[in-house]
């Protein structure tokens, strides 16, 4: 059943006046639209979307603090481009596993402006050991592999994505039936969204049932890099919410 609306046009309208009146001026006069239909939504959303994301897996983390937590700053980081506009006209939130300050890790976000709005999984730019610990669990358990991505619940909905290399990296068989993957640069997978679905009553539903369909998908990458997916699970790296 549809739920709560938490996204409304008004949150694509003041991103679109944004574009047009980026400076500090502007948006002190208009930041009560901003806090009004965009930041407080955002975080009512976060904080209804925490328990269910948690119910797939509790090492997840979906924070509505309003500083700090899950929602990414409108403020741009202004310290090494004093040429830019201050302001992102766009707004979006992040998921990450909970290790993720100590180790590369997967995780969700959430991107929404007027241009185009898409819901992000996986593993983006991660580094060379990062990538390798995931192609060894491919070329170790492609079973699981071809079920996480192939199967038609994660297929019809997710788009895998993200940048590839060139060639297959070395010692690698190149008639593997997972050579694609391996060739990966990025492990990510993407879903569009119209504003109207944003705008939807029925959004927050979606968005967990996408969550659902690709969480054998962020599973498969969890454990690939050594990282708890399961509440009962035991980490094969240091957990720095367990570690003494």
């Amino acid at each position: 059943m549809p739920g709560d609306v938490y996204f409304t046009p008004e949150l694509f309208k003041f991103l679109r006046d944004l574009a047009k009146h980026n400076n500090r001026e502007w948006f002190q006069k208009n930041k009560w639209r901003y806090e009004q239909f965009v930041r407080d939504p955002f975080l009512r959303f976060i904080e209804a979307y925490q328990p269910r994301l948690h119910a797939i897996s509790p090492h997840f983390i979906a924070d509505p603090k309003p500083v700090g937590g899950s929602l990414l700053r409108i403020y741009r980081d202004m310290r090494f481009r004093k040429d830019q506009d201050p302001y992102k006209t766009m707004v979006a939130a992040r998921f990450p596993h909970r290790a993720y300050k100590q180790h590369t890790a997967p995780g969700l976000y959430l991107h929404l402006d007027p241009q185009h709005c898409f819901f992000a999984c996986g593993l983006w730019h991660p580094d060379g050991d990062t990538r390798a610990l995931v192609r060894e669990a491919i070329v170790r358990e492609p079973q699981q592999w071809k079920l996480a991505t192939r199967r038609k619940a994660f297929a019809s909905v997710w788009e895998v994505s993200g940048e590839s290399f060139t060639r297959l990296p070395a010692g690698f068989d190149p008639h593997h039936p997972f050579a694609v993957d391996l060739k990966r640069k990025d492990f990510t997978a993407h879903i569009m969204f119209s504003e109207d679905e944003v705008c939807s009553a029925a959004f927050l539903q979606t968005f967990t049932r996408a969550t659902r369909s690709a969480a054998p998908f962020i599973e498969f990458l969890t454990r690939a890099v050594g990282l708890p997916w399961a509440a009962d699970d035991k980490p094969r790296r240091e957990d720095p919410l367990t570690a003494a």
